[in-house]
């Protein structure tokens, strides 16, 4: 059979699930549905629904270096990604010595973005708007990368969404999937059965099921190369003249200790957080499962006082004037996280070419949503077409050893959430 004859079933419709769907619809695939967990789409507590989303080329690999280079010209283009892409700058901070910050700015410069070094207290206060308070950053360098900033999440996958059913996708909302149909004890995978019932039968089906991976497929034997992660975020909302003081300001990423810190939005909604790693070990097989505002409504979207916490002590040191504010919000946003911090993109070995993996973001896929035929579903598209270079199929492969990462993701330690350490009303003043 054609591949562009295949029936493919995409799982999932997040960053990946839709890339993929647009890319192989772009190449003449006739017959491609979609489908989601979420009744509403794109899904309250999906991984790639959110306020926004940093869209940075500073990686210490230099091949998410290259693919965000090419994702930011993309998002550029306003006929496609109307106004989702903000272009405030990235300001990459970290120690003296490290690592991550030194390849991560070699790489930018080597690919010639506008690269400005940030050895002083002089050069870092010039990056930012005069009206904007900010901290010393003693002990502390960096550079700053106009070439980026973040982009609306929730906009874009809405965006991406109608660009799929403009090619003639199908999507489907409100559908759980909870079992691979395969054939006999194989894994030549026919299609999914959802919890109402309801089957979708496939020649291909992809599982772009971002954190719920392990946790809707726990017979399926995939080795222990990712895990559902909780990263823990904190909103305060600034006054309309706060908010004009700091609306300026770049996108600031400490690689050190981990904190991050968005411009406001149009709502005047400051965002920041904490790269984290929580995980919830939930049934016999103790299989890390996210909880969010849709499984838990009173409580999904809290996160540790700790954190509450650590996610102040970062604003103290960025914008200290604005520490003493409230949190209005707080959220868990869930990933699949891989263990050395690159993507699952293949066939499960396997499956006899019928159960592809389009997973593990990791907390930094979102940024290569778009491109002439998005940046992530290109990927996708050439491992199901067997077009993927054997280097790129090996770092992304299902059953790969995982490497040691990065200095940046290895500051990542996984804790199991306790569900008596989280905050109150009182922990947010």
């Amino acid at each position: 059979m054609a591949n562009e004859q295949r029936k493919t079933l995409i799982v999932g419709s997040g960053c990946f699930g839709l890339s993929t769907a647009r890319a192989l619809l772009e190449r003449g695939w006739t017959d491609v549905i979609v489908i989601d967990r979420a009744t509403t789409l794109p899904a309250p507590d999906g991984t790639s629904n959110d306020l926004n989303r940093i869209v940075r080329t500073s990686y210490s690999d230099p091949f998410y270096s290259k693919l965000a280079s090419d994702a930011i010209k993309a998002w550029k283009n306003r006929d496609e990604w109307h106004d989702a892409y903000h272009e405030s700058g990235v300001v990459v901070l970290g120690s003296p010595d490290s690592e991550y910050k030194h390849k991560a700015y070699l790489h930018d410069l080597e690919m010639g973005l506008r690269v400005e070094p940030l050895d002083n207290q002089t050069a870092l206060r010039q990056v930012f708007p005069p009206e904007a308070a900010i901290a010393n950053f003693e002990n502390i360098t960096g550079y700053l990368n106009r070439d980026g900033g973040w982009a609306n999440a929730g906009q874009g996958v809405y965006l991406l969404m109608n660009q799929v059913r403009a090619l003639g996708g199908k999507i489907h909302a409100g559908k759980a999937a909870v079992e691979l149909i395969q054939q006999g004890e194989s894994l030549k995978t026919t299609g999914v059965r959802c919890s109402d019932g309801s089957v979708f039968e496939a020649d291909l089906v992809v599982l772009a099921t971002g954190p719920w991976t392990g946790s809707a497929f726990p017979d399926l034997p995939i080795g222990k190369i990712y895990q559902a992660t909780g990263q823990c975020v904190a909103m305060v909302q600034l006054t309309p003249e706060e908010a004009d003081a700091y609306r300026d300001c770049p996108v600031v990423l400490d690689v050190t200790s981990c904190f991050y810190i968005f411009p406001p939005t149009d709502q005047n909604l400051m965002k920041m957080g904490v790269h984290t790693g929580y995980t919830r070990s939930v049934g016999e097989k103790k299989i890390s499962t996210p909880r969010t505002i849709t499984s838990d409504p009173e409580t999904g979207l809290l996160i540790p006082k700790a954190n509450v916490r650590d996610i102040r002590d970062g604003l103290r040191k960025v914008y200290p004037t604005l520490v003493e504010k409230p949190f209005v919000a707080t959220r868990m946003c869930w990933y699949n996280e891989s263990f050395d911090g690159d993507w699952v993109i293949g066939y499960h070995p396997k499956s006899e070419k019928s159960l592809m993996f389009a997973t593990a973001g990791s907390g930094h896929a979102y940024k290569f949503l778009p491109s002439d035929e998005q940046i992530i579903g290109r990927l996708v598209a050439d491992a199901i077409e067997g077009k993927l270079s054997p280097e790129v199929a090996t770092k992304f492969a299902v059953d790969r050893t995982p490497n040691n990462g990065d200095d940046f993701r290895l500051k990542m330690v996984r804790e199991e959430l306790d569900l008596n350490q989280l905050c109150t009303p009182e922990d947010l003043l």
